[in-house]
């Protein structure tokens, strides 16, 4: 991996998430984020004089859904403010997942549109373990590229 004397590297294990609306929620640091992925359809089209030729074209962007894990901790009562406070409102939110370097400094952000909690689940409860309860949630999104269209 080059890099050069003044890159900063982003810890795996170092990053927070916020959503912002009508209300802004710091939904407090996670051990794991998955699903910040990005898919694109492609359109083939073949002409009936190009022989065999072939044109792409950009289709549908997939994006899916993020999953959040970690323990549950005193920030476990963030994550059940906001859902307290969405829980029945149709309010979609912005989220911001920023990851940071050693230093705590912010290296990369991505932004997500029209964020919306679609599952929310904690571990189960076994008094027989001695495994750290782990909590969960998963957010629908709109997508972090900047890629929207509008007409006119």
């Amino acid at each position: 991996m080059a890099l050069t004397d003044t890159s900063q590297i982003a810890l795996g294990n170092r990053f927070k998430v916020v959503m912002s609306g009508k209300a802004e929620y710091d939904i407090g640091s996670w051990a794991k984020a998955d699903g910040l992925d990005v898919t694109w359809d492609v359109a083939e089209y073949r002409s009936g004089d190009g022989g065999n030729d072939r044109l792409y074209f950009p289709g549908n962007t997939k994006y899916q859904n993020i999953r959040l894990t970690r323990g549950v901790s005193d920030e476990t009562t963030k994550t059940k403010t906001w859902l307290d406070k969405t829980s029945w409102s149709m309010e979609l939110f912005v989220g911001y997942i920023e990851v940071m370097s050693s230093g705590a400094a912010p290296v990369f952000q991505w932004t997500l549109r029209d964020v919306m909690p679609t599952k929310w689940s904690v571990s189960g409860f076994d008094a027989g373990s001695s495994q750290v309860m782990l909590e969960t949630l998963e957010l629908a999104h709109r997508g972090f590229l900047d890629d929207e269209r509008q007409l006119g």
